[in-house]
């Protein structure tokens, strides 16, 4: 609603000198209604009632009334129990949106910023629950990059950890006899056929088997725990043998993560902060901070029970007892570098890395450093439990993707009879992708949910399907005016009628600036999930209700309102990850 803004604003702020108000205190209280049908924007005064000792029903009916006299008649202004509502003629709301060509978010000031996220450990295939953080992450960059930010969208690799380790020496010291043996042993199924020539569900197989092996076999632990040291002290033949062991998975776990349409503008490995001897300054500057203490085995941790960190882990560990990092010291020096390529922070973490999150953000506190914006998500869960690449009770998404596009092939030839197979399949692969993104999308990231295949993959209202649905038929619109001999006339508004249904689809339009800065303040996709499904919904009413073709004929206004929402659409596609197609 910021067109109608830019109109009502300058009027509040005159009204408000009136009651020797500054208006920039009080800018917020212009809104959206809950229920849009009531009124485009609207002003509670409930607020202002103690301040003006009045009610705020006659607050609202003097404000009201001098708005009346300033804006004009483009806008309905009334008072209702206590608000101020502004309700847009759909007239003036067609020349101002359809025909002036409005452009999103040209006067707003825009940001550099960077989004970590995924950054999981290149040790085996994403599944499921790993998604979540990928799919949210690739939101938030879409949705910024939308809003006219410039992102860069980073991965953040552990090269160098524990995982990492376990993978390397397994590759280096296991034979492919021993690792069925355990697997077996273990009661893990064998390797999908499918998968066979995919490195990160073959290496998986290596990295699960080492865990099996070493609970009962110290030798192993010796020899893991002397890799993982080297590793951390910088050795360059080391951190190549890990390399070597993860750099297959990491592109096997990419090419699943581009079938979903995520990808990464930048890499940066971990051991890049201990080899350029960014760990050791951050470790030497540490030491001057109040919270500095020695353990009685040498190693150093800030406390951080004078913070609000309580329980066990008031100690924050940054150096062993034997001079080298932990992964939360190369965390300090990673954060420090970050803000070198941005002037905004976000990080995508699972729910259980709070207790991390704040330590990390105390400690950059006491290097004098800006803290990251933190986005916590909630797990998914299956029926069954909790999923883990360890015991191989996992749903991974390389299957889960293979499903939903063979779902969507099964629908498309029940419903679309003489379609080429390979147009099919690309239809199929694109449903199957933006239906998976947009289930976990929109639910708000803080609350888990149990994943259920039939929820993922569903073609209702509720769903990617839904929105791709309006996005071609649109499409279908355009491209029958094109096969016409269509001449564009000029629309003499003073002489149309316009019913409810495309009034309904301008003022959802209008609303799409509101939605997608709603998400990026509050880095959640899932308010303009729901924006988008209304706009779909508020499409296909428009559709229904006003005939864009008649005989041939095509009516001016109701195609230029069609192929207007058409562009909002695809526009609003692209910045979920949903694949806005031509023709379904």
């Amino acid at each position: 609603m910021k067109i109608l803004k830019k109109i009502i604003e300058p009027t509040i702020e005159i009204i408000f000198k009136d009651y020797n108000l500054e208006f920039h205190d009080y800018k917020n209280l212009i809104q959206i209604p809950r229920d849009t049908d009531v009124c485009d924007l609207c002003i509670p005064c409930f607020s202002l009632s103690k301040i003006l000792k009045k009610s705020p029903i006659q607050i609202a009916e003097e404000i009201a009334s001098k708005a009346k006299k300033i804006i004009g008649e483009d806008i309905s202004i009334s008072s209702i129990n206590g608000y101020v509502n502004f309700y847009s003629d759909p007239k003036w709301l067609i020349k101002k949106i359809i025909l002036e060509k409005y452009e999103f978010f040209e006067d707003d000031p825009k940001s550099k910023i960077l989004i970590e996220h995924t950054s999981a450990n290149p040790n085996g295939p994403f599944h499921v629950g790993r998604a979540r953080n990928a799919i949210l992450g690739d939101a938030l960059v879409r949705l910024n990059r939308d809003y006219g930010n410039s992102v860069q969208a980073e991965y953040y690799v552990d090269d160098m950890g524990k995982q990492v380790g376990i993978l390397a020496w397994a590759i280096e010291n296991l034979t492919k006899e021993e690792i069925e043996k355990a697997l077996q042993r273990e009661g893990i199924e064998e390797l999908n056929p499918m998968w066979k020539n995919k490195e990160d569900h073959v290496r998986v197989r290596w990295y699960q088997a080492a865990n099996i092996l070493r609970k009962d076999n110290l030798k192993i632990e010796s020899e893991l725990n002397e890799m993982i040291n080297k590793s951390e002290e910088g050795d360059t033949e080391v951190l190549n043998q890990f390399y070597n062991a993860f750099q297959p998975i990491l592109d096997g776990m990419l090419e699943t993560l581009s079938k979903l349409g995520i990808k990464y503008d930048s890499f940066t490995n971990e051991s890049q902060f201990i080899i350029d001897g960014s760990v050791s300054k951050i470790m030497e500057e540490l030491k001057s901070s109040e919270l500095y203490g020695v353990a009685e085995n040498g190693a150093k941790y800030l406390e951080l029970e004078s913070k609000g960190v309580s329980g066990k882990s008031t100690k924050f560990f940054y150096q062993r007892g034997d001079g080298s990092s932990l992964y939360a010291t190369r965390d300090l020096a990673y954060h420090k570098w970050k803000w070198t390529k941005s002037d905004k922070l976000i990080n995508v973490l699972g729910e259980d890395h709070r207790l991390q999150s704040k330590q990390v953000s105390i400690a950059l506190n006491e290097l004098k450093i800006k803290s990251p914006e933190v986005i916590f998500y909630a797990f998914i869960k299956l029926p069954e439990g909790k999923m883990s690449t360890r015991k191989g009770n996992v749903v991974f998404m390389d299957d889960l993707i293979y499903e939903a596009e063979e779902l969507a092939l099964e629908i498309l030839s029940q419903r679309k009879m003489g379609i080429e197979k390979s147009q099919a399949m690309n239809i199929a692969k694109s449903v199957a992708s933006s239906a998976i993104r947009f289930n976990i999308l929109k639910v708000s990231p803080e609350k888990g949910f149990t994943f259920k295949w039939e929820d993922a993959l569903s073609f209702d209202a509720d769903s990617a399907p839904f929105i791709m649905y309006s996005h071609a038929r649109s499409c279908s619109i355009k491209k029958k005016v094109d096969n016409l001999e269509y001449i564009e006339n000029n629309i003499d508004l003073n002489n149309i009628e316009l019913n409810d249904s495309i009034s309904k689809l301008l003022r959802t339009i209008m609303r799409y600036e509101d939605s997608i800065e709603k998400s990026v303040k509050e880095n959640k996709p899932n308010h303009f999930c729901s924006y988008m499904l209304e706009l779909s919904a508020a499409y296909n009413a428009f559709y229904r209700d006003c005939t864009i073709i008649n005989e041939n004929e095509v009516n001016n206004l109701f195609f230029k309102v069609s192929e207007y929402s058409r562009k909002i659409i695809n526009r609003g596609c692209t910045a979920l990850g949903i694949i806005p197609l031509d023709s379904m």
